[in-house]
């Protein structure tokens, strides 16, 4: 939901949503209307694919399918497997690189498992209601799957287990030493925002448990609200991030242009730190156009812990802004100096307001992923690292 906040306190909204937002929001109508749905989840992959464990699909009672896997080639074959699920009776299905053979190109070479299950209506605390509160509240959360199962134990397959960023957990797994096992491992996952696959052995069998940290979306912050911040807007929300837009102008215009944005806040820039409380997932970008905004923006923003500050302008414009502030006794360390980046985003040769926007999409996204935004074919590592699968004897 995006909120346009203006100063005299008007509110407007608009809906605007990724993937998996929109399978929420569908399966939130199918569960209210009392009608039957299946989700298909990828669990566990191995080598070069082209979605990885935690990507969607959600196949309604109408037959309509949200969420992609692999651009069409695998998905009427999920669809058809969805026909035989059973409420209660999770099913996995495996595809190997044996079934390039069988007309299944997925990609390249590798491995992938897809949980599918029937969801049931009647169960108010899914993991997808989970999901949601995550997305919703902007918060971190783990779910814990149980995929597959070997051998004689109580465990079955789909069981889950959830922790919330409270450390609160929800479990519905019936095996005291693999939910504390598991616990353990989704406890660390938290931690370090890393999901993991896991095989956990037993005493009478197996069980393997995608652990899934479930990240809220990118918090984008944009100060300024001109044209050229409107591409900006739409390529972050486009990949699923929670943008908002911060403009001293009190202009309704501003907030017809920017709908695609979950907040527009419109604010004397002496205000503006009473609408700002990042965190250190926090980006921003600011493009203010105006050359003293700048100034007490950068004074504000370096101390604080944003992951990265993005300002549009040439090299010597900041540099001097910088040179000011430090006149005026302002001093920075070198970690703070370290996330500002400006000239704002990647050498691609921009010139028009949406390649700009690319460019600055794109330096952000690297800097989230902590890569180097070279040429792939440069890249000697896989483009995507996997899931850590390990085991645990328990």
């Amino acid at each position: 939901m995006a909120t346009i906040a203006l100063v005299e306190g008007h509110f407007l909204r608009y809906r605007i949503m990724n993937e998996l937002q929109k399978i929420i929001e569908a399966f939130a109508a199918e569960k209210q209307s009392g009608k039957p749905a299946i989700l298909a989840t990828i669990v566990n992959t191995k080598g070069s694919t082209y979605r990885k464990p935690g990507a969607r699909m959600l196949i309604t009672s109408n037959g309509r399918m949200l969420g992609a896997f692999f651009g069409g080639c695998l998905e009427n074959d999920v669809f058809e497997y969805s026909k035989q699920v059973m409420p209660g009776k999770p099913t996995l299905i495996n595809y190997t690189e044996d079934d390039l053979v069988l007309g299944f190109d997925f990609g390249c070479k590798g491995l992938v498992q897809i949980l599918l299950e029937h969801l049931e209506q009647k169960d108010e605390s899914t993991h997808l209601d989970f999901i949601a509160n995550c997305l919703r509240n902007r918060i971190t959360g783990v779910i814990a799957t149980v995929f597959d199962v070997t051998g004689q134990t109580k465990v079955l397959r789909g069981d889950r287990l959830m922790l919330n960023h409270s450390h609160q957990v929800i479990n519905g797994i019936a095996d005291f030493q693999l939910t504390s096992a598991i616990l353990d491992d989704a406890q660390i996952a938290l931690e370090n925002g890393q999901s993991i696959v896991k095989s956990y052995p037993l005493s009478t069998g197996s069980v393997e448990v995608f652990i899934e940290v479930i990240e809220p979306p990118t918090p984008l912050i944009i100060f300024g609200a001109g044209h050229d911040a409107i591409p900006v807007a739409s390529f972050a929300k486009q990949i699923g991030w929670h943008v908002t837009i911060v403009d001293p102008r009190n202009l309704d215009a501003t907030a017809e242009c920017f709908y695609m944005a979950d907040d527009v806040i419109l604010t004397h820039l002496e205000s503006v730190h009473k609408y700002f409380s990042p965190h250190p997932q926090t980006v921003v970008v600011v493009m203010t156009h105006n050359y003293f905004h700048d100034q007490q923006l950068l004074k504000m923003l370096l101390p604080s812990c944003v992951r990265y500050l993005g300002v549009l302008g040439p090299k010597r414009r900041t540099v001097q802004l910088l040179e000011e502030l430090q006149a005026d006794g302002t001093v920075y360390t070198e970690e703070q100096l370290l996330k500002l980046h400006s000239p704002v985003g990647l050498d691609i040769g921009a010139n028009t307001p949406e390649a700009i926007a690319l460019s600055i999409i794109a330096e952000i996204q690297a800097v989230i992923a902590n890569r180097s935004a070279g040429f792939l074919k440069h890249r000697q590592q896989p483009i995507h690292i996997d899931c850590y699968t390990s085991s645990l004897h328990i």
